[in-house]
Protein backbone atom coordinates (compact mmCIF):
# COMPACT_ATOMS: atom_id res chain seq x y z
CA UNK A 1 0.00 0.00 0.00
CA UNK A 2 1.42 3.16 -1.09
CA UNK A 3 2.63 5.64 2.17
CA UNK A 4 0.52 8.87 -0.10
CA UNK A 5 -2.39 9.20 -1.98
CA UNK A 6 -2.63 12.64 -4.10
CA UNK A 7 -5.09 13.70 -5.75
CA UNK A 8 -4.93 17.41 -7.15
CA UNK A 9 -3.39 19.39 -5.00
CA UNK A 10 -4.64 17.72 -1.33
CA UNK A 11 -2.06 14.98 -0.54
CA UNK A 12 -3.06 12.47 2.20
CA UNK A 13 -0.22 10.10 4.01
CA UNK A 14 -0.81 7.23 5.75
CA UNK A 15 -0.15 7.75 9.42
CA UNK A 16 2.40 5.63 10.77
CA UNK A 17 2.06 3.35 13.84
CA UNK A 18 3.94 4.89 16.73
CA UNK A 19 6.62 3.01 18.12
CA UNK A 20 4.91 2.09 21.42
CA UNK A 21 2.03 0.04 19.76
CA UNK A 22 5.04 -2.14 18.71
CA UNK A 23 6.80 -2.19 22.06
CA UNK A 24 4.18 -1.67 24.83
CA UNK A 25 0.97 -2.37 23.50
CA UNK A 26 1.54 -6.58 23.63
CA UNK A 27 2.39 -6.32 27.50
CA UNK A 28 -1.22 -3.98 28.21
CA UNK A 29 -2.75 -6.85 26.84
CA UNK A 30 -1.31 -9.34 29.60
CA UNK A 31 -1.40 -7.04 32.53
CA UNK A 32 -4.56 -8.08 34.17
CA UNK A 33 -3.77 -11.83 33.85
CA UNK A 34 -0.09 -10.51 35.40
CA UNK A 35 -1.28 -8.58 38.33
CA UNK A 36 -3.68 -11.41 39.11
CA UNK A 37 -1.03 -14.27 38.94
CA UNK A 38 1.18 -11.38 40.82
CA UNK A 39 -1.12 -10.78 43.40
CA UNK A 40 -2.58 -14.26 43.84
CA UNK A 41 0.60 -16.65 43.06
CA UNK A 42 3.83 -15.00 43.19
CA UNK A 43 3.14 -12.46 46.39
CA UNK A 44 1.42 -15.61 48.52
CA UNK A 45 4.81 -17.77 47.58
CA UNK A 46 6.90 -15.25 48.61
CA UNK A 47 5.22 -14.68 52.11
CA UNK A 48 5.04 -18.71 52.46
CA UNK A 49 8.85 -18.89 51.88
CA UNK A 50 9.15 -16.47 54.33
CA UNK A 51 7.02 -17.89 57.02
CA UNK A 52 8.94 -21.42 56.28
CA UNK A 53 11.74 -19.49 58.46
CA UNK A 54 9.85 -18.72 61.31
CA UNK A 55 7.41 -20.37 64.16
CA UNK A 56 4.29 -18.02 62.90
CA UNK A 57 0.95 -19.64 63.84
CA UNK A 58 -1.09 -17.17 62.22
CA UNK A 59 -2.20 -15.03 65.55
CA UNK A 60 1.13 -14.24 67.64
CA UNK A 61 4.09 -12.16 66.29
CA UNK A 62 6.16 -14.37 64.30
CA UNK A 63 10.02 -15.11 65.34
CA UNK A 64 12.71 -15.69 63.05
CA UNK A 65 13.85 -20.03 63.63
CA UNK A 66 16.42 -20.42 60.49
CA UNK A 67 16.03 -23.92 59.29
CA UNK A 68 14.14 -25.50 62.49
CA UNK A 69 10.76 -26.04 60.72
CA UNK A 70 12.99 -28.12 57.66
CA UNK A 71 15.38 -30.03 60.12
CA UNK A 72 11.86 -31.40 61.66
CA UNK A 73 10.57 -31.68 58.39
CA UNK A 74 12.98 -34.77 58.04
CA UNK A 75 12.47 -36.19 61.46
CA UNK A 76 8.38 -35.68 61.14
CA UNK A 77 7.35 -39.78 59.78
CA UNK A 78 3.75 -38.26 59.54
CA UNK A 79 4.70 -35.90 56.69
CA UNK A 80 6.90 -38.65 54.98
CA UNK A 81 3.86 -41.25 55.62
CA UNK A 82 1.36 -38.82 53.79
CA UNK A 83 3.83 -38.20 50.58
CA UNK A 84 4.91 -41.99 50.71
CA UNK A 85 0.49 -42.14 49.99
CA UNK A 86 0.68 -39.60 47.82
CA UNK A 87 3.14 -41.06 45.70
CA UNK A 88 1.81 -44.63 45.63
CA UNK A 89 -1.74 -42.41 44.46
CA UNK A 90 0.01 -41.19 41.58
CA UNK A 91 1.95 -44.31 40.54
CA UNK A 92 -1.87 -45.49 39.58
CA UNK A 93 -3.39 -42.40 38.64
CA UNK A 94 -0.88 -40.67 36.63
CA UNK A 95 -0.84 -43.97 33.91
CA UNK A 96 -4.03 -44.86 34.18
CA UNK A 97 -5.40 -40.93 33.25
CA UNK A 98 -2.19 -41.30 30.34
CA UNK A 99 -4.15 -44.34 28.63
CA UNK A 100 -7.34 -43.60 29.20
CA UNK A 101 -7.23 -39.89 27.75
CA UNK A 102 -5.31 -41.44 25.03
CA UNK A 103 -7.28 -43.99 23.98
CA UNK A 104 -10.06 -42.12 24.57
CA UNK A 105 -8.74 -39.39 21.90
CA UNK A 106 -8.14 -41.73 19.84
CA UNK A 107 -11.43 -43.37 19.48
CA UNK A 108 -13.02 -39.58 19.13
CA UNK A 109 -11.18 -38.52 16.40
CA UNK A 110 -12.18 -41.04 14.13
CA UNK A 111 -15.44 -40.54 11.58
CA UNK A 112 -17.61 -41.76 14.83
CA UNK A 113 -21.56 -40.72 14.50
CA UNK A 114 -22.22 -38.11 17.46
CA UNK A 115 -18.86 -37.89 18.88
CA UNK A 116 -19.14 -34.11 19.58
CA UNK A 117 -21.79 -35.39 21.86
CA UNK A 118 -19.38 -37.85 23.31
CA UNK A 119 -16.51 -35.43 24.03
CA UNK A 120 -19.09 -33.83 25.45
CA UNK A 121 -20.41 -35.98 28.40
CA UNK A 122 -16.66 -37.45 29.01
CA UNK A 123 -15.51 -33.50 29.19
CA UNK A 124 -18.48 -32.67 31.39
CA UNK A 125 -17.08 -33.57 35.25
CA UNK A 126 -13.64 -31.62 34.18
CA UNK A 127 -15.84 -28.56 34.93
CA UNK A 128 -17.27 -29.44 38.11
CA UNK A 129 -15.58 -28.82 41.15
CA UNK A 130 -13.64 -31.40 43.30
CA UNK A 131 -15.93 -31.10 46.48
CA UNK A 132 -19.28 -31.77 44.05
CA UNK A 133 -17.66 -34.11 42.80
CA UNK A 134 -16.20 -35.65 46.15
CA UNK A 135 -19.64 -35.62 47.29
CA UNK A 136 -21.45 -37.45 44.39
CA UNK A 137 -19.36 -40.44 44.53
CA UNK A 138 -19.61 -40.44 48.56
CA UNK A 139 -23.69 -40.39 47.20
CA UNK A 140 -22.85 -43.04 45.40
CA UNK A 141 -20.42 -45.33 47.38
CA UNK A 142 -21.72 -44.22 50.95
CA UNK A 143 -21.92 -47.25 52.96
CA UNK A 144 -25.44 -46.83 54.46
CA UNK A 145 -27.00 -44.46 51.78
CA UNK A 146 -25.28 -45.43 48.80
CA UNK A 147 -26.52 -46.14 45.66
CA UNK A 148 -23.74 -49.43 44.62
CA UNK A 149 -24.17 -51.10 48.33
CA UNK A 150 -28.45 -50.68 47.28
CA UNK A 151 -27.84 -52.36 44.04
CA UNK A 152 -25.19 -55.04 45.61
CA UNK A 153 -28.02 -56.01 48.28
CA UNK A 154 -30.74 -56.04 45.63
CA UNK A 155 -29.08 -58.84 44.09
CA UNK A 156 -28.34 -60.60 47.15
CA UNK A 157 -24.66 -59.95 47.52
CA UNK A 158 -23.20 -58.41 50.57
CA UNK A 159 -22.05 -54.66 51.26
CA UNK A 160 -18.81 -53.40 50.32
CA UNK A 161 -17.33 -50.89 52.88
CA UNK A 162 -16.26 -48.79 49.66
CA UNK A 163 -15.03 -45.98 52.13
CA UNK A 164 -14.22 -47.71 55.57
CA UNK A 165 -12.06 -50.19 54.08
CA UNK A 166 -8.43 -48.92 53.17
CA UNK A 167 -7.77 -51.01 50.02
CA UNK A 168 -11.41 -49.91 48.74
CA UNK A 169 -11.12 -46.13 49.73
CA UNK A 170 -8.15 -45.62 47.51
CA UNK A 171 -9.72 -47.82 44.57
CA UNK A 172 -12.42 -45.36 44.74
CA UNK A 173 -10.44 -42.15 45.29
CA UNK A 174 -8.30 -43.06 42.28
CA UNK A 175 -11.74 -43.89 40.07
CA UNK A 176 -13.44 -40.79 41.02
CA UNK A 177 -10.18 -39.12 40.17
CA UNK A 178 -10.17 -40.81 36.60
CA UNK A 179 -13.71 -40.02 36.32
CA UNK A 180 -13.33 -36.11 36.63
CA UNK A 181 -9.89 -35.28 35.12
CA UNK A 182 -9.89 -37.63 32.08
CA UNK A 183 -12.10 -35.06 30.00
CA UNK A 184 -9.36 -32.18 30.40
CA UNK A 185 -6.19 -34.77 29.01
CA UNK A 186 -8.67 -35.86 26.37
CA UNK A 187 -8.76 -32.68 24.67
CA UNK A 188 -5.54 -32.18 24.88
CA UNK A 189 -4.18 -35.37 23.44
CA UNK A 190 -7.08 -34.20 20.84
CA UNK A 191 -5.39 -31.54 19.80
CA UNK A 192 -2.01 -33.30 19.71
CA UNK A 193 -3.06 -35.94 17.36
CA UNK A 194 -5.29 -33.26 14.96
CA UNK A 195 -2.19 -31.75 14.39
CA UNK A 196 0.10 -34.73 12.92
CA UNK A 197 -0.09 -34.52 9.29
CA UNK A 198 -2.23 -37.32 7.78
CA UNK A 199 0.89 -37.89 4.94
CA UNK A 200 2.64 -39.84 7.69
CA UNK A 201 -0.36 -42.29 7.44
CA UNK A 202 -1.00 -42.30 4.09
CA UNK A 203 2.95 -43.17 3.05
CA UNK A 204 2.70 -45.65 5.99
CA UNK A 205 -0.16 -47.67 4.80
CA UNK A 206 1.08 -47.32 1.25
CA UNK A 207 4.39 -49.00 2.73
CA UNK A 208 2.39 -51.91 4.17
CA UNK A 209 2.39 -50.70 8.03
CA UNK A 210 -1.05 -51.91 10.40
CA UNK A 211 -2.51 -49.35 12.47
CA UNK A 212 0.02 -51.32 15.55
CA UNK A 213 2.81 -50.45 13.50
CA UNK A 214 1.72 -46.83 12.40
CA UNK A 215 0.67 -45.70 16.40
CA UNK A 216 3.92 -47.06 17.57
CA UNK A 217 6.34 -45.16 14.71
CA UNK A 218 4.14 -42.50 13.89
CA UNK A 219 1.70 -41.77 16.44
CA UNK A 220 3.36 -41.90 19.60
CA UNK A 221 6.87 -40.10 18.76
CA UNK A 222 5.19 -37.43 17.13
CA UNK A 223 2.58 -37.14 19.77
CA UNK A 224 6.00 -36.80 22.51
CA UNK A 225 5.49 -33.83 23.35
CA UNK A 226 1.38 -33.72 24.29
CA UNK A 227 2.78 -36.79 26.27
CA UNK A 228 5.62 -34.65 28.39
CA UNK A 229 2.68 -32.08 29.06
CA UNK A 230 -0.04 -34.74 29.98
CA UNK A 231 2.28 -36.43 32.30
CA UNK A 232 3.79 -33.68 33.65
CA UNK A 233 -0.05 -31.76 34.47
CA UNK A 234 -1.24 -35.14 35.93
CA UNK A 235 1.38 -35.58 38.29
CA UNK A 236 1.31 -32.05 39.48
CA UNK A 237 -2.69 -32.62 39.78
CA UNK A 238 -1.73 -36.11 42.00
CA UNK A 239 0.76 -34.44 44.12
CA UNK A 240 -1.41 -31.45 45.14
CA UNK A 241 -4.55 -33.54 45.39
CA UNK A 242 -7.05 -32.87 48.30
CA UNK A 243 -10.55 -31.47 47.93
CA UNK A 244 -11.81 -34.56 46.33
CA UNK A 245 -10.35 -36.72 49.09
CA UNK A 246 -11.19 -34.46 51.56
CA UNK A 247 -15.57 -34.76 50.00
CA UNK A 248 -15.30 -38.19 49.39
CA UNK A 249 -13.12 -39.75 52.47
CA UNK A 250 -12.49 -37.06 54.99
CA UNK A 251 -8.55 -38.87 54.43
CA UNK A 252 -9.68 -41.77 56.13
CA UNK A 253 -9.71 -44.33 57.29
CA UNK A 254 -7.87 -43.41 59.67
CA UNK A 255 -5.27 -41.81 57.60
CA UNK A 256 -5.39 -44.08 54.74
CA UNK A 257 -6.15 -41.17 52.21
CA UNK A 258 -4.66 -38.53 53.80
CA UNK A 259 -2.19 -37.37 51.52
CA UNK A 260 0.17 -34.33 51.48
CA UNK A 261 -1.59 -31.50 50.93
CA UNK A 262 -4.31 -32.55 53.34
CA UNK A 263 -1.27 -33.23 55.80
CA UNK A 264 0.00 -29.11 55.12
CA UNK A 265 -3.55 -27.79 55.75
CA UNK A 266 -3.72 -29.35 59.10
CA UNK A 267 -1.06 -28.85 60.36
CA UNK A 268 -0.99 -24.71 59.35
CA UNK A 269 -4.71 -24.63 60.11
CA UNK A 270 -5.67 -27.04 62.78
CA UNK A 271 -2.39 -27.24 64.48
CA UNK A 272 -1.67 -23.67 63.90
CA UNK A 273 1.54 -24.31 62.54
CA UNK A 274 1.69 -21.93 59.90
CA UNK A 275 5.48 -21.69 59.92
CA UNK A 276 5.74 -25.52 59.91
CA UNK A 277 3.15 -25.74 57.32
CA UNK A 278 5.06 -23.31 54.90
CA UNK A 279 8.03 -25.58 54.96
CA UNK A 280 6.10 -28.34 54.05
CA UNK A 281 5.02 -26.43 50.68
CA UNK A 282 8.00 -25.27 49.74
CA UNK A 283 9.08 -28.70 50.27
CA UNK A 284 6.62 -30.16 48.04
CA UNK A 285 7.50 -27.56 45.58
CA UNK A 286 11.23 -28.88 45.48
CA UNK A 287 9.87 -32.31 44.78
CA UNK A 288 7.42 -31.66 42.45
CA UNK A 289 10.33 -29.23 40.59
CA UNK A 290 12.38 -32.08 40.65
CA UNK A 291 10.06 -34.42 38.85
CA UNK A 292 9.25 -31.81 36.46
CA UNK A 293 13.15 -30.99 35.15
CA UNK A 294 13.65 -35.02 35.26
CA UNK A 295 10.48 -35.35 32.57
CA UNK A 296 11.87 -32.57 30.51
CA UNK A 297 15.33 -33.65 30.41
CA UNK A 298 13.89 -37.02 29.53
CA UNK A 299 11.41 -35.94 26.71
CA UNK A 300 14.47 -33.31 25.68
CA UNK A 301 16.62 -36.43 25.34
CA UNK A 302 14.16 -38.59 23.16
CA UNK A 303 13.06 -35.33 20.62
CA UNK A 304 12.17 -35.96 17.19
CA UNK A 305 14.12 -33.80 15.27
Amino acid sequence: MADSITGGSNEYRAPKNPKWKKTIAPYLFVLPNLVIFTVFIVVPALFGLIYSFTDYDGINKMNFIGLENYIYIFQDSEFWSALRRTAVYAVFVVPLLFAAALGIAILLIQQVKGKGIFRSIIYWPTMISFIIVGLTWKWILGGSFGIANYVLESMGMSPIGWLTDPFYANASVIVATLWSRVGFFMVIFIAGLQSIPQDYYEAAKMDGAGKIRSFLSITMPLLKPTSLLVLMLSLIDAFKAYPLMFALTGGGPGRETTYVVQHIYQTGFTAQELGLASAMSVVLFIIIAIFTVFQFKLGKGGAID
